[in-house]
């Protein structure tokens, strides 16, 4: 994504990068979107073991592998890291890369 940086906390304050990205999003594989009865930009949830999110829109498209749901971090409306594990390396004390098992489920009306 080239419109929002990091944890968004300076390029959310631009309009014009918000016109762009307004929000959180999934991005999700035409096959398994028409296996999970997924379709563009209705709105799913994404949960895990750790964490849910709720009211994210599905961008189906084919930059993502079958098997594979990307969802950006920079969004306080769609946490990803909530959905993910938080161990750190014990020496540098960086994060752990953000990968994890997930389900996406679309979200019934009037959200969760």
């Amino acid at each position: 994504m080239l419109e929002h940086y990091h944890t968004g906390t300076m390029t959310r304050r631009s309009d014009g990068l918000n016109e762009l990205v307004p929000t959180g999003f999934a991005e999700v594989n035409p096959a398994d979107a028409a296996r999970l009865g997924v379709v563009d930009t209705e709105i799913i949830e994404v949960v895990t073991r750790r964490g849910r999110i709720s009211d994210v829109p599905a961008y189906v498209t084919e930059r993502v592998r079958e098997g594979v749901v990307f969802v950006p971090f920079h969004f306080w409306e769609s946490p990803a890291n909530r959905l993910t594990n938080p161990a750190r390396d014990p020496q540098a004390m960086i994060p752990e890369f953000k990968v994890c098992a997930c389900r996406v489920e679309v979200q019934a009306a009037g959200g969760s």
